[in-house]
């Protein structure tokens, strides 16, 4: 249910859904901000005794998809938030049109929370754009698919050799491997990822992987050592 990770921060574990015929965690992660208002990322399915939990946590205001992959359970907290306001990546709005969209996510924080989190926008690759968050309180950097990390025997069969393939089970959680072959523009994510790797992170929490709860910064290095150790090896 509702865990404390932090100063005013909390992670949720949802239920397993399936994408393309694998089967993922969802991870929701919430945060409190400075007025006492609620940050919801990426949303999980909502039960009641979840929504009893967050209720006595403070209002929700914000409910926020990181990315166009993370956004299958928006529309069960609109209809139980309908005060708050929706955020999103602009390529998600065309994408789900069904859902209200208040607000684009941008490549600098919203006055409403810009106090207490920071954002970056990683674009470049051909399948999905990602903003990676920064609160302050907890020193925590969270990625949302850019950074993944499964335990060897969560995927089976042929799912398990593409899973390897893709970067999903290595030894240390990493960028997947169809993320990096898909990035177009190299030097605007290295720019990007230069800018988070510039925030004093401690902690990093991830939609899919166990929460890193130290060495965070050197943990983003190692993830983007193929993408930030180009310049150096040429």
């Amino acid at each position: 249910m509702l865990e404390q990770f932090g100063e005013e921060i909390w992670t949720v574990d949802g239920p397993t859904v399936s994408v393309a015929g694998f089967a993922y965690p969802t991870r929701m992660i919430v945060m409190r901000l400075s007025n006492g208002a609620l940050f919801v990322w990426s949303p999980t399915a909502l039960s009641s005794e979840l929504r009893a939990a967050i209720d006595s946590l403070g209002p929700v205001q914000h409910i926020v998809a990181p990315n166009t992959l993370h956004h299958m359970f928006v529309g069960e907290w609109q209809a139980a938030y309908p005060a708050a306001q929706s955020h999103a990546v602009p390529a998600l709005r065309a994408k789900r049109p069904d859902l209200k969209w208040d607000r684009d996510l941008e490549d600098a924080p919203a006055p409403e929370w810009s106090n207490d989190i920071e954002q970056v926008v990683v674009g470049g690759n051909g399948i999905t754009t990602e903003v990676v968050f920064f609160h302050r309180a907890s020193r925590t950097a969270i990625f949302t698919d850019l950074i993944q990390h499964f335990e060897p025997g969560w995927f089976k069969g042929w799912r398990a050799i593409v899973a390897k393939l893709d970067f999903l089970t290595a030894i240390r959680p990493t960028v997947p491997r169809k993320f990096q072959m898909t990035l177009r523009d190299r030097e605007g994510a290295r720019r990007a990822v230069q800018r988070i790797m510039a925030r004093p992170t401690a902690a990093v929490l991830t939609a899919h992987g166990a929460p890193i709860r130290i060495d965070g910064q050197a943990a983003i290095a190692h993830a983007f050592n193929w993408l930030l150790g180009e310049k150096a090896s040429r």
